[in-house]
């Protein structure tokens, strides 16, 4: 019998699409998440196995990667809680999984991350991401990380906000809108993954991925706005009245602003030079301007 894929986080934005894109290809899945489901897209006799599991718990991560062919980590934590913290989800986390993967025999780990994961940031859930890279290293030394710019698709965060933010009588730039950003469409990123969990080892251990376009943010916008049939003026916000906001709005139970996203939006999100990229892959990945279409309605009447 062939052994599954597992993919940690399975339930989540980018999880979802990797779960689905090798159920489609015929490849056995074991979908692990604190609260798995039964995904809405997936028929009765896919090859597709949901386990309960919670990345800080041992015993449940061990038994859920028994026989496992692979494991992809896509657990993640944008905003914490007195229940969840970066540290205990990113980085220890991560290095756990990682050192009973290798302990299980399973020579081959994707670690989750993003672009600009640095351990010097100023951002305490980037650098627990830079962190947490080097505790699945560690553990793991022949993990693979990937790092995708900002993801985009269908029912997303990155999109959906603009399209409710472009309904303002004008649209607050984060600083003057210069921030450069390279989207990259969750299907790509996901077809990457199932690339990098088949049977042929990658060249390279560190991946970043980016779209096919590479746009600054006030540019973003404006496609989002025309895609909408909108027409607003654009207002350059200085990022110390972000910063301010997203204070303030931290004492929310669920903000929609965090101090940890300003900090990412004043600093650029493209992908490096020196590192695997989709082409490394045999892959092309749409750009926005291709991705629209199925990421948006249709323009407002």
């Amino acid at each position: 019998m062939t052994r599954p894929i597992v993919v940690f986080g399975g339930s989540g934005f980018l999880g979802d699409a990797l779960v689905r894109e090798l159920v489609e290809a015929g490849r056995p899945v074991r979908l692990v998440a604190r609260h798995p489901a039964w995904p809405d897209w997936a028929e009765s006799g896919d090859p597709l196995e949901p386990v309960t599991a919670d990345i800080r718990r041992e015993d449940e991560v061990a038994a859920a990667l028994d026989g496992a062919a692979a494991v992809v980590n896509a657990v993640s934590l944008y905003v914490e809680t007195r229940e969840l913290g970066f540290e205990a989800i990113h980085v220890e986390g991560a290095g756990r999984l990682a050192r009973l993967t290798r302990e299980a025999g399973i020579d081959r780990l994707v670690q989750l991350s993003g672009i600009g994961a640095e351990a010097t940031s100023p951002s305490p859930y980037v650098r627990a991401r830079a962190r947490g890279e080097a505790a699945v290293l560690a553990a793991m030394p022949k993990a693979i990380i990937v790092r995708p710019s900002v993801l985009f698709g269908p029912n997303d965060a990155f999109l959906v906000g603009l399209a409710r933010l472009v309904r303002l009588p004008a649209i607050p730039l984060f600083g003057r809108g210069e921030t450069r950003l390279q989207p990259v469409h969750v299907v790509d990123v996901a077809r990457a993954l199932a690339r990098l969990t088949g049977p042929e080892a990658p060249v390279r251990r560190l991946f970043e991925l980016g779209g096919g376009d590479v746009l600054r943010y006030r540019e973003i916008v404006e496609l989002v706005m025309a895609r909408l049939g909108r027409d607003r003026p654009l207002v350059p916000v200085p990022f110390w009245l972000w910063r301010a906001l997203a204070g303030g709005l931290s004492r929310l139970p669920n903000p929609p602003l965090t101090r940890d996203q300003i900090i990412l939006m004043q600093r650029d999100n493209v992908v490096a030079d020196g590192v695997g990229t989709f082409d490394d892959l045999g892959l092309r990945p749409r750009s926005l301007r291709e991705g629209l279409p199925d990421s948006l309605a249709s323009p407002a009447r």
